[in-house]
């Protein structure tokens, strides 16, 4: 028990700790990106969607939902990057018990993805899943769809990074293939593996990324407690400790666990070294899909049910949860003018509202769309947590009320404990959790 909670433990010293290793980052931040004002420079945002699993065999939504998602929901909100996180098909029997690659389901995916338009509108950077490797000999097989029918997979069959060059923000998104080679047949393959190729072109992309990019977000499909690194010459790559060494990594988002058949909706953390570990929820069940931002070089981001609108997104003040100091330059935030939101709808947006009591509410105006901006006093809440209510609202009286907690500080909240659990570990211990719950791997 002394183990597994040391295991976890992000106390106050670890945030100084942090800070400290990451000033040096954090200082050039400030200097690059001066003053969070009303302007709508040095922001990006992005999407992901995760666990599709487009099946022909059973619930058709899945499909039909996922062609709104593209035709709808990104024309809407226009986001500079879609992340598509493995599992992308099936893979299952009708019988719901054997496994293997359907090409009919591949078929599906390509041509929802080629004939919305997205891959003219964003950049799609895909990546396999396990359902997406089930039963495949090796990389070059016949039966390993994902080289022909995703949109990156002729490009980058395995792990690849992407650099985004945009609104004055500099973005590597690094793709972490972990799918074993070759690849197992259900049940037998919840874990994730990195051989030593795969490992020794890990490394090499990350040289990359940090070379051209001042913000590194790490996007793969297994969770890192569900990756296993393959040991050669009493040496093996510990993927968190080359996440954390990376100048400018803030956060790793990944699906696989599918919140744990819903038990766990919010399975986040922050990771020892100081960045974010972010697990969506699946779209094959709960059709759920994120938005994320970089604004100013500060990382926010909300979860989300589909075709619920508005979506709202704080993205100044940084809510208190997810700050991660040595690795945002928080200080921006005690000298910004506005608060900043961003709002999107399948309308119009009506109005941006916010308030600090629930009571007294403040009109936003809007900067560029989708950016709502209100100027706020920040020396008014120089100590402790505070709340800030935001009401979006669309031009059909939809409402979006968001809860938004922050301080200027320090102060910060705690992550829930299961949550950290699952993600703070290694494989090994999560293998012993999925055996004891060997129902739930059955229906992953």
């Amino acid at each position: 028990m002394a183990s597994l909670l040391n295991i976890i433990a992000t106390d106050h010293n670890f945030y100084i700790e942090n800070k400290d290793e990451g000033l040096n980052y954090t200082k050039y931040l400030s200097e690059k990106y001066m003053k969070i004002t009303d302007s709508s420079k040095n922001l990006i945002w992005f999407l992901q969607i995760s666990d599709i699993h487009i099946s022909i065999f059973r619930d058709p939504g899945r499909i039909s939902q996922f062609q709104q998602f593209c035709d709808n929901t990104v024309k809407n909100i226009k986001p500079n990057i879609v992340l598509a996180t493995g599992d992308l098909t099936d893979a299952k029997a009708k019988d719901n018990l054997g496994s293997s690659q359907v090409k009919k389901e591949w078929i599906y995916y390509y041509n929802i993805v080629q004939e919305s338009g997205v891959t003219s509108k964003t950049i799609w950077l895909d990546i396999r899943g396990n359902h997406d490797n089930f039963n495949i000999k090796n990389i070059n097989a016949q039966e390993n769809y994902f080289r022909n029918y995703s949109v990156q997979g002729k490009t980058y069959p395995r792990s690849y990074v992407h650099i985004l060059n945009e609104n004055s923000v500099k973005v590597a998104f690094l793709g972490v293939d972990a799918c074993p080679d070759p690849g197992i047949r259900r049940p037998f393959n919840f874990i994730g593996i990195l051989d030593n190729q795969e490992q020794q072109h890990l490394q090499k992309l990350k040289l990359e990324a940090e070379s051209k990019a001042d913000h590194v977000v790490w996007f793969g499909h297994y969770p890192t407690s569900c990756i296993l690194s393959l040991e050669r010459d009493s040496q093996r790559l510990n993927l968190r400790q080359l996440i954390s060494n990376a100048k400018g990594s803030q956060v790793y988002v990944c699906g696989h666990l599918h919140s744990m058949g819903g038990l766990v909706p919010q399975m986040y953390t922050i990771q020892r070294k100081g960045f974010l570990e972010l697990e969506l929820g699946d779209w094959k069940d709960n059709r759920m899909y994120r938005l994320a931002a970089i604004d100013h070089g500060i990382f926010s981001f909300v979860d989300q049910k589909h075709n619920t609108w508005p979506v709202v997104l704080v993205t100044n003040p940084k809510h208190a949860l997810y700050a991660m100091p040595g690795r945002e330059p928080l200080t921006l935030i005690r000298y910004s003018t506005h608060v900043r939101i961003l709002a999107f709808s399948d309308v119009n947006i009506d109005s941006v509202q916010i308030s600090y009591d629930k009571i007294n509410w403040s009109q936003c105006k809007l900067a560029e769309t989708p950016l709502y901006v209100c100027q706020w006093q920040p020396d008014l809440f120089k100590s402790g947590l505070h709340n800030l209510y935001v009401m979006g609202t669309d031009e059909i009286g939809r409402k979006t009320i968001v809860d938004h907690p922050f301080s200027l500080d320090g102060s910060n909240l705690q992550f829930k404990v299961v949550p950290r659990i699952l993600l703070m570990l290694d494989a090994g211990g999560v293998v012993s959790v999925k055996i004891g719950g060997f129902t739930f791997v059955m229906i992953v």
